[in-house]
């Protein structure tokens, strides 16, 4: 693996390096998305849907603290790309160390809190009767893996920051292949059953953070961290929380749209309508993933160029990130309007055995999903002018527009319109408020982004 130098970001050809961060940037984020699913069906098949709806009740901890490190990387990131291209290796230093600092003794205080309410907490996220039992037991081992994975999602975004896609693409991919490899060894045969379950997924965790500690050990990293760089810096840190705080914002959001969703549809349709969102919802987290990998990989060239003065650059990073996500979200639009019935019929099917109601909720969700899909994804060609313009104030390290414009399209635009319209239009009125929502979003976001580029960027 070739190594790069941070400041190649200021000096390589945008379009050039923008495709090397982007492709190992979704690389990483389609095989973590596919790992979620494939456990799934691995645990489903070997331990039982009891095991699955345990493991549920657990996502949302980890996914939290998944969420808490990369915030806290996503921030401090930031900080650190563009003291790199102001040539300010010591704040850079200094921030790394912080980070790190920051994130164990998060981490740590709320595995010692986790424990101590582990009864309280179980129940209170779904784990009630026949689940409580293995919810406990994987919760509580997956527990003691969650500082290695803050440590995981911090360091990944500082090793992105450094300029180094391809390992933090390897970062990414280690935890996903060794979890997969683990659950067939754990469950499949020495038959641990749920034990098997957590400890592969912990195990995963302790791989990837032995892998990001070896790049930052070896000579692939340029942040050779000293024992003073872990001391706690009061405004090192107050930057770090602001900036990392619209990631944090954005996942706490997101968690109480998939709520309100579920609800809402389950008082239209019950069962089967949930079943028609869980199936977007997963085309969601797929279909776009690499949109979200040039976004991830316009991040550290913006933030770097930005603290190097390079206003040029940062422009043409801004409209270059812009044409290639729009671009790739243009083909995913293509292809979900066109396949929509063909791309149900991979998440359904009817086996020998099924029974009546099984039958018709799966005819049911092949009847609806169609004309959801192409609502939901009505929007898509539009989306990368939002996701490039919230990320490129994060990037420059100013964290009030940045937190405003991530949760203009959620937490401003979509919760109101799931809540108002389908008391008008039913179920079509929760579909519309999809397209509704990135179509408002987009054109504020628009409208600030040409203001801070005219403003901050003349040349």
């Amino acid at each position: 693996m070739a190594r790069v130098s941070a400041e190649q970001l200021g000096t390589e050809p945008i379009s050039k390096l923008l495709v090397r961060q982007a492709v190992p940037a979704s690389i990483g984020i389609l095989v973590m998305s596919l790992n979620v699913l494939v456990d799934s069906i691995f645990v489903g098949n070997w331990i039982g849907s009891i095991a699955i709806a345990a493991i549920n009740v657990v996502l949302p901890v980890s996914f939290f603290i998944a969420a808490l490190g990369m915030s806290i990387g996503i921030g401090g990131s930031s900080i650190l790309s563009r003291a790199l291209g102001a040539d300010r290796r010591e704040k850079a230093l200094k921030t790394f160390g912080n980070q790190i600092t920051l994130t164990l003794l998060v981490t740590i205080v709320m595995v010692i809190l986790g424990l101590y309410f582990i009864d309280t907490l179980i129940p209170a996220f779904g784990g009630k009767g026949e689940i409580f039992a293995p919810a406990k037991i994987y919760y509580t081992i997956v527990l003691y893996g969650v500082p290695f994975l803050a440590l995981c999602m911090m360091g990944n975004t500082v090793i992105r920051a450094e300029g180094k896609p391809k390992f933090a693409m390897v970062a990414m991919i280690i935890p996903s292949v060794g979890n997969l490899f683990m659950d067939y060894l754990f469950i499949y045969v020495f038959d641990w059953g749920m034990h098997g379950a957590a400890w592969a997924s912990t195990g995963s965790y302790f791989l990837c953070f032995s892998y990001v500690l070896w790049f930052f050990l070896s000579q692939n990293s340029e942040l050779k961290l000293r024992f003073r760089d872990f001391g706690l810096n009061l405004p090192i840190l107050r930057e770090i929380s602001s900036l990392g705080f619209v990631t944090l914002a954005r996942q706490a959001v997101t968690s109480v749209v998939y709520l309100l969703m579920n609800n809402i549809l389950f008082g239209l349709g019950g069962e089967a309508m949930v079943a028609v969102y869980a199936i977007i919802g997963r085309m969601l987290m797929f279909a776009l993933f690499p949109v979200f990998g040039v976004t991830q990989g316009f991040l550290p060239i913006a933030s770097f160029n930005y603290g190097a003065e390079k206003w040029e650059r940062v422009r043409l990073s801004i409209s270059t990130a812009i044409k290639y996500a729009s671009a790739l979200a243009t083909v995913v639009f293509i292809l979900l309007m066109v396949f929509p019935a063909e791309i149900a019929g991979l998440f359904l099917g009817d086996q020998p055995g099924m029974s009546a109601a099984d039958l018709a909720t799966n005819a049911f969700v092949l009847e609806h999903i169609p004309a959801a899909m192409r609502w939901v994804f009505a929007a898509t060609p539009v989306i990368a002018i939002q996701l490039i313009g919230a990320a490129y104030f994060q990037a420059i390290g100013k964290a009030r527009p940045a937190l405003l414009l991530t949760l203009t399209r959620q937490g401003f635009f979509f919760i109101p319109l799931i809540l108002v319209l389908p008391l008008y239009f039913g179920e079509l009125g929760v579909w519309i408020s999809f397209p509704i929502a990135d179509f408002l979003s987009t054109l504020v976001t628009g409208y600030f982004l040409r203001r801070e580029v005219k403003r901050e960027l003349a040349v």
